[in-house]
């Protein structure tokens, strides 16, 4: 059997297309959601499904113990789950930002957390964290939103630095505008609407099966290979 993938988010998006790309690659799957019903919808072998908040650090290494003890140690660890609250910096809830912070960030140092010490321990192991393009570019109403991709981007570079002579790969993928239901949880209107007219005006925008493909890439590179960051868009995409 090959490498256990872990997969956060996986209930929809970006999140669901990698844990069908990786299990038709013979992987089995740990896929972590709040909600387990859209990923058993998946119908995916050797898979478990598990109900976690990446929030909560102690559920997140509980369930990836768990499914080491089935299926061998982690080989791959992706860290996609996220939310997207957009808004004004003067009008948006701080509340909408201390949960985008918890989410986005703490969320992906907490699985980090959970599978790195062994990864060091076997000189092995790739870590691919779902950032965005506006992780290395600011947009109008999301300030917040870019601060905690800016911080994947940075914290992942970082720890690729610390583990590199363990032989460990960390791996940054920023997509541009993909057809998720990310944009749904923005409270915001206006700013949705605006949202819907840009992916238009573009003719469209990625699906999230280009973003699984280019993780599949990345990690089927032989381990002494680490593409440390794919940013990839609709062509039509210009910011």
């Amino acid at each position: 059997m090959k490498q256990l993938i872990v997969i956060t988010g996986a209930s929809s998006g970006i999140g669901a297309a990698m844990a069908q790309a990786f299990s038709a690659k013979g992987h089995p799957l740990l896929l972590l959601a709040r909600r387990v019903e859209p990923m058993e919808a998946l119908q995916l072998e050797n898979t478990i499904c598990t109900s976690v908040d990446v929030t909560d650090a102690t559920a997140m290494k509980a369930a990836i113990t768990a499914a080491e003890e089935k299926f061998g140690p982690v080989g791959g660890l992706i860290n996609n789950a996220g939310v997207m609250l957009l808004g004004a910096a003067d009008v948006q809830d701080p509340a909408e930002w201390s949960q985008m912070l918890n989410v986005n960030v703490m969320g992906v140092l907490n699985g980090i957390h959970a599978v790195l010490a062994g990864m060091k321990a076997r000189k092995t192991g790739t870590i691919i964290n779902i950032s965005s393009v506006a992780g290395r570019k600011t947009f109008p109403n999301h300030a917040a939103y870019c601060a905690t991709k800016f911080a994947v981007h940075a914290l992942t570079e970082n720890i690729r630095e610390e583990v590199a002579m363990d032989d460990v790969r960390m791996i940054t993928i920023a997509p541009g505008a993909v057809e998720t239901p990310l944009l749904s949880h923005t409270t915001n209107d206006e700013i949705k609407s605006g949202y819907e007219d840009w992916k238009e005006f573009m003719g469209g925008i990625i699906e999230p099966k280009s973003i699984a493909d280019a993780a599949i890439f990345a990690f089927e590179q032989p381990q002494n290979v680490c593409v440390r960051e794919i940013v990839l868009a609709t062509t039509r995409q210009q910011p």
